[in-house]
């Protein structure tokens, strides 16, 4: 029985899931977005989660944490420099699975999973720049109707002149 397990051993020992999942958090911290099956990316968006969350706070003891789980000093520096600073103001969700169907040889569900603050497509940035525009014609603002009564005037004047 499987009662109180909570993580996906995915057929591998303790130390080959070890460093795969700390191989491919270093690959998503560099690359911001790859592709694997779909048990992998969840069972790597469990252990990248907590790493990004550590990362908010950037002191020596964070980066020895952080250290420990990736083994790789360049993906903790891009991680604390790029990454850090980005999802600073966001409480958790910092990636984002995406399933793209079966792979050719295995038949295997294939998954992509991203950092959310780095993909350009989905970002609220775009989506607030543009002006929301609306069907139906609403009130006029008082400027508007300032500025249309003003030259309403004007044109009255020259008329009655």
């Amino acid at each position: 029985m499987r009662h109180g397990k909570k993580f996906n051993h995915l057929s591998r020992t303790s130390s080959h899931r070890k460093a795969m999942l700390s191989n491919m958090a270093c690959s998503l911290i560099q690359h911001k977005r790859i592709n694997t099956t779909v048990a992998k990316a969840k069972a790597l968006r469990k252990f990248v989660e907590p790493i990004i969350t550590k990362s908010k706070l950037d002191n020596t003891h964070n980066r020895r944490l952080v250290f420990s789980s990736l083994k790789d000093k360049y993906a903790v520096a891009e991680l604390f420099r790029e990454v850090a600073p980005k999802v600073a103001d966001r409480p958790g969700g910092y990636t984002r699975i995406i399933k793209l169907g079966n792979r050719l040889g295995d038949a295997a569900d294939m998954a992509m999973i991203e950092l959310v603050d780095f993909n350009e497509v989905y970002s609220l940035d775009e989506k607030s720049s543009k002006k929301k525009s609306t069907r139906r014609a609403g009130k006029k603002s008082k400027e508007t109707e300032s500025a249309t009564t003003a030259e309403d005037s004007k044109e009255e004047n020259k008329d009655n002149e």
